[in-house]
């Protein structure tokens, strides 16, 4: 399964797309995240639906500085990935 998630409140400036991209890494999962240009980040994850929804369980937390007051999930094809990056 794939899921596109993208993260409200503040989430730039606080190390988010780092700490989620060791966290995916962490749970063998696949796909990006990237800051957008209205503040939010968004993120396609890739992988078991327990171990996609454990990850957006953890976005919820994100790291210490973060304080996330939304998040909203959508389902999306599968692509082929091999590794979970950073965008720019």
């Amino acid at each position: 399964m794939r899921w596109r998630i993208t993260i409200y409140g503040r989430v730039q400036g606080v190390f988010y797309r780092k700490s989620t991209q060791q966290k995916a890494r962490q749970l063998g999962l696949v796909g990006w995240v990237m800051n957008r240009p209205d503040g939010s980040v968004l993120a396609e994850i890739q992988g078991t639906e327990e171990l996609l929804q454990e990850m957006v369980d953890w976005c919820w937390q994100g790291p210490p500085a973060c304080d996330v007051i939304k998040i909203e999930k959508t389902e999306v094809p599968v692509e082929p990935s091999e590794a979970f990056e950073i965008r720019i």
